[in-house]
């Protein structure tokens, strides 16, 4: 069995991951980490389920829920000036000998996304970007095997319908739906191989060129 933690096991998009990989991929056993874990006790009886409640921010909580995994999914974006969600989880990773990561993150870190759409996503996030890139410096420099995913504003669309740009490409697209992004993930828990040390945007390209999100 392969042994995915998933970190912010109650967020919108982690929810859609957890329900496919459940469907999808019955090799995969669970271990769902979140601070209130009665909110996912529909979850309680399945044999592939872990509950466990933590705050990502309380090293001992991570590095316990660490032990044994082979993959941790990160659903939150460390907006935190210290950067202390990611260098917990790099340190129990680094301290259990897990070697893949996939850690959630916003379009703009590189300055990517062009025009004024650009311009508009920048004065919307400024206020934590500084957090975000230097969360996505640190997966880059740990050594571990790591995805920083850039999403785009988001929407609850139900399909599923994106394209890929990598960390040295422009952005494409203003906005995609979670349907899309759990994809993404659900594809990289299927193979640890795909997108591994790889800073990558997803969006809907027929987006492009809208100065505002699509809803």
């Amino acid at each position: 069995m392969k042994k995915v933690l998933v970190l912010g096991a109650y967020g919108q998009i982690a929810r859609i991951v957890e329900d496919r990989i459940l469907k999808e991929q019955p090799d995969v056993e669970l271990t769902l980490f979140l601070r209130n874990s009665s909110r996912l006790s529909n979850l309680a009886e399945n044999k592939n389920v872990t509950l466990v409640d933590g705050d990502i921010n309380d090293y001992d909580a991570v590095n316990a829920a660490m032990k044994d995994q082979d993959l941790v999914y990160v659903s939150f974006v460390d907006h935190d000036s210290n950067n202390t969600m990611t260098k917990n989880v790099i340190k129990a990773m680094q301290e259990n000998k897990v070697e893949r990561v996939v850690e959630s993150s916003l379009l703009g870190l590189y300055n990517e996304v062009p025009g004024e759409y650009g311009r508009w996503n920048y004065e919307q996030v400024k206020s934590g970007l500084g957090a975000a890139i230097s969360a996505d410096k640190l997966l880059a420099d740990s050594g571990l095997t790591y995805t920083t995913l850039r999403f785009p504003w988001l929407n609850d669309r139900d399909e599923v319908k994106y394209v890929i740009t990598h960390k040295d490409e422009q952005y494409l697209g203003v906005s995609g739906s979670r349907q899309s992004m759990a994809d993404v993930i659900v594809k990289i828990i299927a193979d640890p191989e795909y997108l591994k040390n790889d800073s990558v945007g997803i969006a809907d390209a027929d987006t492009q060129g809208e100065t505002r999100p699509v809803y």
